[in-house]
């Protein structure tokens, strides 16, 4: 199979390329600049899409950069690296003379209304009460491609956990020193996934003919999860103490209160459909997939 992706050189893009090549097929990237197995975004606009059998589309701005001060310029480039991305995708798929036979976007648990006692699955309403949530609705609105013969499959990734990336980079070395702790209360909800399953889960919808719509990128075990589990279990895996908590004030004043919410709220998300499909869970538990991690 042949496959093209946005955002191919990132975290996951780079574990999903591993993948995908270890299984036979060649794949393409889109990134700012063409090169060897890569053509740039410009060239895609131009010359429209080179002849393959899916679309993946990995493309974003991380939210949660503690370096990027949150205001109108980051929001409008996070909806850029977005929902834009995903148009001009859209498009070249439209524009094809030979359409690809699947078209997967990967998005974001953020379409669910945080809640502390709520589950959700793919079939729950979301995505209309804050910037994060009508991010998510747009950026799944851009990926619909009226008439097209391709399936249309969306994932959406909770925090996504691997070595060398994810969210585990930018936690790891206060753990590790016995710095680490939860965040805020520590009782919200954390819904998790290991790289290896959110690209085995975009793996198996593209070698899954018939397979189409929503899915959700979270572990089985992740509705259980809370942000204070999260931190004794990772201290756990290192062997370090989980005894100093990040307190709310300081999750706000660092990130800004709109964005300090992916964090200091969360949501139970079961991945119903997925699980439906027939995937197969890599690390379906918490303390199986840190292990993984951090050895």
């Amino acid at each position: 199979m042949r496959v093209v992706v946005g955002g191919g050189t990132g975290f996951v893009g780079t574990a999903l390329t591993r993948l995908l090549r270890s299984r036979g097929h060649e794949v393409t990237h889109i990134s700012r600049r063409a090169g060897t197995d890569r053509i740039s975004w410009e060239q895609l606009s131009q010359s429209g899409l080179p002849q393959c059998d899916a679309v993946v589309n990995l493309a974003g701005e991380n939210v949660l950069n503690p370096f990027r001060r949150w205001g109108d310029a980051f929001c409008r480039e996070i909806i850029r690296s977005r929902v834009e991305t995903t148009k001009t995708l859209a498009k070249a798929i439209a524009d094809a003379e030979h359409p690809p036979h699947a078209w997967v976007v990967v998005t974001g648990v953020g379409y669910y209304r945080p809640s502390p006692t709520a589950e959700y699955t793919e079939d729950s309403p979301g995505g209309d009460f804050d910037f994060f949530s009508r991010l998510v609705s747009s950026w799944e609105a851009a990926a619909l491609i009226p008439g097209s013969p391709a399936r249309g499959v969306v994932v959406r990734s909770g925090v996504v956990l691997g070595q060398g990336g994810g969210a585990i980079s930018q936690m790891i070395w206060p753990f590790r020193l016995g710095l680490g702790g939860p965040v805020g209360s520590g009782l919200q909800p954390f819904p998790w996934i290991h790289v290896r399953d959110l690209t085995g889960i975009v793996c198996h919808a593209l070698e899954t003919e018939g397979l189409r719509g929503v899915f959700n990128g979270v572990s089985p075990s992740s509705p259980a999860t809370s942000n204070g589990t999260f931190a004794r279990e990772l201290a756990a895996a290192l062997g370090r103490p989980a005894l100093l908590p990040m307190p709310a004030w300081a999750v706000r004043a660092v990130f800004g209160a709109e964005r300090a919410v992916m964090l200091l709220e969360g949501q139970k998300v079961v991945p119903k459909h997925t699980l439906e499909s027939g995937y197969s869970f890599i690390f379906p538990d918490l303390p199986g997939a840190l292990k993984d991690i951090v050895s």
